[in-house]
């Protein structure tokens, strides 16, 4: 789990100068939940939870206000979630995590940069089988034991919990994500969360390297290039 937290970090470090990209998915991710769900933080966890980590990733609050203004109008696209798998360069296993208005379009992007690349798109369930989807929180500290009876008096069912160099982490099935969210904030007021997500963590890990790990690299750079991919998740290895 130690190594997941770390290839996370790697992976926003990576993806971290490209703002436009970064702005543009949490202005959609905002506007979907804020149309979903009302667009008062207060009364909507899953908005509120956004916003944080969207503050947390420097996101201008104009970004912010105008998705959630553009959600109130309550004219605007209607996307919905979708879920490519295949494998990719170097035989790695990937997910590809997308907010469409036109799956059509988006499919045939997506189709697109795997035909470049030399890829494999799959079919549904074809990879997805082997990671785990879970709600992440990652923060500092050392008592691992007293995080996990705070969870466990919030009758919070928890995957897994792991300390490292400093760090805890804790996996839940999504379900419980504010529950959880909720539970530690109790524990602790002053709680930062270095992570704070939905995600899919690989079962298995692949090492990459020499040009398989150029090629994933060019692969994952131009799927994120793509306005409708919002997430890419691997069990990649770069060696």
């Amino acid at each position: 789990m130690g190594r997941a937290y770390q290839n996370r970090k790697e992976s926003m470090a990576k993806t971290a100068a490209a703002k436009t990209k970064v702005y543009s998915k949490y202005g959609r991710e905002i506007y979907v939940s804020a149309k979903a769900g009302g667009t008062d933080p207060a009364g909507n966890l899953a908005l509120r939870s956004l916003i944080d980590r969207a503050k947390k990733d420097q996101v201008p609050s104009h970004v912010i206000e105008k998705a959630i203004d553009k959600a109130a109008g309550g004219a605007g696209e209607d996307f919905v979630p979708a879920l490519y798998e295949g494998i990719g360069p170097g035989g790695a296993m990937v997910l590809i995590s997308a907010l469409t208005d036109n799956s059509n379009r988006t499919f045939g992007e997506i189709r697109g940069v795997f035909s470049k690349c030399k890829a494999k798109l799959g079919s549904q369930g074809s990879v997805s089988h082997m990671f785990d989807h879970r709600a992440m929180f990652v923060f500092a500290g050392d008592d691992e034991e007293q995080a996990l009876e705070a969870l466990m008096m919030a009758d919070v069912d928890v995957s897994d919990i792991e300390c490292e160099d400093g760090m805890i982490t804790v996996l839940v099935p999504p379900t419980e994500f504010f529950k959880t969210k909720t539970a530690l904030q109790e524990m602790n007021p002053e709680i930062d969360f270095e992570v704070e997500e939905i995600t899919y963590l690989p079962t298995m890990e692949h090492p990459l390297s020499g040009d398989d790990a150029e090629q994933f690299e060019r692969f994952a750079a131009l799927m994120n290039d793509l306005d409708d991919v919002q997430e890419i998740y691997h069990n990649g290895v770069f060696e």
